[in-house]
């Protein structure tokens, strides 16, 4: 790690990067003689804590996106028969902070980022600040070459198995954050959840029923044998009863509200 920031317009520092970076880019497997854009990948590893003005929360946003998009190639190529659906509940998993964090952790990516001691010291934020690295450093890639041509080759290698155990194990597809992004995008509001308990046996399947409300209208409902459990059974329901197009309003043959 450099002692201070290199100028990200020195002809010194894009032809001849430093070691760090280099080394970062072997991290992800990928080659140092790609078209990279240096400044980038550095600006990508650079806290806010050590500059204002130029760090990696711009990259962050963008990287949000870009591993999106990247998540959704993938499943979609890997899973051609799947639901939409599903391919949502699994993306959102795959792009969450906590993956994100520790995919950064794994690809031992945390020694290169540029970081203050007193910001470094604050071990409640490092899964978030090593989230938003690893967008930046999509971000980064993804600019290079104003593709995913970067970012593909590596990444699927670390969506693989991750998405392989999900499919295997439905219990940790993520529909209540598939459900909540769709209400979010359309309606700008979110789903509520009712849940109740009908058993007091545990470990009983049925033990909690949870329904998802939405607009004054249950969307779907859900059993489970924990309250986790049966409000995912009941996202799952009602995510496909939207992308089915069921309509919102009086006409719709959903349970409304008394």
């Amino acid at each position: 790690m450099p002692d201070a920031m290199i100028a990200p317009n020195s002809t010194d520092f894009l032809l001849d990067p430093p070691l760090y970076l280099r080394r970062c880019l072997a991290r992800l497997g990928l080659p140092e003689t790609v078209a990279i854009k240096w400044d980038l990948l550095d600006q990508a590893l650079t806290h806010v804590s050590v500059s204002a003005t130029r760090n990696n929360e711009q990259l962050e946003f963008l990287g949000d996106a870009v591993l999106r998009l990247a998540a959704a190639e993938f499943l979609m190529e890997r899973y051609p028969d799947a639901s939409v659906g599903e391919l949502s509940a699994l993306r959102s998993h795959l792009v969450s902070d906590r993956i994100l964090a520790e995919l950064a952790e794994r690809l031992g990516l945390e020694p290169f980022l540029q970081i203050s001691a007193s910001a470094e010291g604050d071990q409640a934020a490092r899964p978030a600040r090593l989230a938003d690295m690893m967008e930046a450093i999509l971000a980064a890639l993804y600019l290079s070459q104003n593709n995913l041509s970067l970012v593909r080759p590596w990444l699927d290698n670390y969506l693989e198995p991750m998405a392989t155990a999900l499919r295997q194990d439905p219990t940790r597809q993520n529909y209540k954050a598939a459900l909540q992004e769709l209400t979010q995008a359309h309606y700008k509001t979110l789903p509520l959840y009712q849940v109740t308990e009908v058993s007091q046996i545990h470990g009983d399947d049925h033990r909690f029923r949870a329904e998802v409300w939405f607009q004054d209208q249950c969307w779907g409902t859900g059993k489970g044998r924990s309250i986790k459990l049966a409000e995912q059974a009941a996202a799952q329901v009602a995510y496909t009863a939207m992308q089915s197009g069921s309509p919102l309003g009086p006409d719709s043959d959903l349970k409304t509200r008394d």
